[in-house]
């Protein structure tokens, strides 16, 4: 597992993406004014994705689950991916609890 920075195309907001060993991504971030920030929200996943209480469990509007992870001010830190079920969305919190902790921090922003 690691946590990935990226620029968005324009390459006015930086982002982080939690991405599983297959490679699947399961948690994505909101736009960031600046790496520093970017690496701040990482920083507060590590934290807050020990326990299942800071996560929210939703349903988007075509009816697919997915959760946010939430910091201790319940501002949302990271979103999940829509779920084709219930039981696979509790698997993507499951493994963002186990491995985001100690995920590595891969800086795709100094690549050429």
């Amino acid at each position: 597992m690691k946590f990935e920075i990226f620029k968005s195309e324009s390459g006015e907001k930086f982002y982080f993406r939690l991405k599983a060993k297959n490679g699947q991504v399961i948690l994505t971030s909101q736009g960031y004014a600046s790496k520093a920030s970017a690496k701040n929200g990482i920083d507060s996943v590590k934290k807050h994705s020990a326990s299942k209480d800071n996560f929210e469990i939703k349903e988007s509007s075509d009816g697919k689950p997915y959760f946010n992870l939430c910091s201790s001010n319940k501002q949302v830190v990271g979103s999940s991916q829509r779920y084709s079920s219930d039981s696979s969305m509790k698997k993507g919190i499951d493994s963002v609890m186990t491995v985001a902790p100690e995920a590595e921090i891969v800086d795709l922003t100094l690549e050429s």
